[in-house]
């Protein structure tokens, strides 16, 4: 068994089989494999599934037949639950018709493309989009769970709030962002609500105002609530914290509850924003989220309809930035933000970031990471709220 320093505070040990991605760096679907042997049942209810037992018995139970390639796959039974199973369940395209699909919707999502737009360029539907990106960005806060224990705990983090809206601009909400100072990496991110402010029309005003009749006011301590969490995540496994942050108001609270072991620095949000600057990171994760992610963009109609759909393209975005892209766009080789960690040696490719699936079931999220997993996370201008409640899907 591997034991592991978590600074998520959230898994106090994993085992080889969970992190074999982020071990041996697959460029290859593990499903392709000849002679592929399971090391745990995939199902959530057998006693053989959360860990990898020498003693768990299988057997295989013949194969069937698929138009994508490979067209054999091999199937397999477990002798202790009897459920059926085969190497496509531990593949990230289980279920899917095109295997393809994922690998170039990844990339698309982080290079500007709205989901109409990708749609468009591949053929298909923006429904099917969707469907993709909703699970790539699962499949994503997975793996950059995993990956957190292969580094040390982060002493110095920069904190930021990040303002976009979903459904209308009368639904403004932050992503708040830890990132790890001097080396860009993204530690973690959750979301809170805003109420619209601003210069507006007397019709804006009455507008916003029949909004909140209708849908409900957001919480005014949201910021401060979503600070607080993110703080948890981020400073446990930390004895000393130095924490960076401009002089919003609602950060002072969450930060002055930690105690001793948190140095906090602010600096004035008006501050010219150069490289000379405390924030300099959180300011340049801003820049380039707005200039890879269509729903950020400045002026665009391509805005996130759901907060959850922002927060699974942000998880897309977070692994791209921390595990593929160097940390300097014009120095050709510039080393990624995990490889300055010491957690890589050499940046992940897509089919490195794609290569086995991972099981919810044997990795404990962040909790409100957990409520994105589950798509529980509630738009309020919106009826009908779609969860993710499939059993052997993902």
């Amino acid at each position: 068994m591997l034991k592991c320093l978590f600074p998520f505070g959230c898994v106090s040990k994993i085992v080889p089989g969970v992190i074999l991605v982020s071990l041996r760096l697959m460029s290859y679907d593990i499903t392709t494999q000849a002679g592929f042997r399971p090391k745990f049942c995939p199902n959530p209810n057998c006693n053989y599934h959360k860990g990898i037992s020498p003693d768990w018995k299988y057997k295989k139970a013949g194969y069937y037949e698929r138009l994508a390639h490979p067209r054999r796959i091999q199937r397999f039974t477990c002798l202790h639950c009897k459920r059926s199973f085969s190497s496509q369940t531990f593949s990230t395209t289980y279920w899917q018709k095109d295997p393809e699909l994922n690998r170039l919707i990844f990339m698309k999502t982080i290079g500007g493309m709205c989901h109409r737009q990708i749609a468009r360029d591949l053929g298909i539907s923006p429904e099917t989009v969707e469907h993709h990106v909703g699970r790539i960005g699962r499949h994503c806060m997975l793996l950059h769970t995993v990956m957190m224990p292969l580094g040390p705990p982060p002493t110095n983090v920069v904190i930021d709030g990040f303002e976009t809206f979903e459904w209308s601009q009368y639904f403004p909400f932050h992503h708040n962002l830890a990132i790890e100072k001097g080396v860009d990496f993204m530690i973690y991110f959750n979301d809170s609500e805003l109420r619209r402010k601003g210069r507006m029309t007397k019709t804006q005003r009455t507008r916003r105002t029949e909004l909140e009749q209708q849908h409900g006011r957001p919480d005014p301590k949201a910021i401060r609530n979503g600070i607080a969490d993110l703080l948890d995540v981020v400073c446990t496994g930390s004895r000393q914290v130095t924490i960076d942050s401009d002089d919003h108001p609602s950060y002072r609270q969450p930060i002055r509850q930690l105690g001793d072991r948190v140095i906090h620095r602010v600096t004035p949000g008006s501050a010219r924003r150069t490289k000379d600057n405390n924030l300099w990171e959180a300011n340049l994760a801003d820049l380039v989220l707005r200039h890879s992610s269509a729903n950020h963009k400045r002026e665009t109609i391509s805005w996130s309809k759901r907060r959850q759909n922002s927060s699974e393209r942000l998880a897309i975005y977070l692994v791209w930035r921390n595990y593929m892209k160097g940390r300097r766009e014009k120095e050709r080789g510039s080393p990624t933000p995990a490889m300055v960690r010491g957690m890589l040696d050499r940046p992940l490719t897509v089919d490195d970031i794609l290569g086995e699936r991972l099981f919810a079931t044997r990795i404990e999220l962040p909790s409100r990471w957990r409520k994105y997993y589950d798509k529980r996370v509630v738009t309020r201008a919106m009826g009908r709220q779609r969860v993710h409640e499939l059993k052997y899907a993902y």
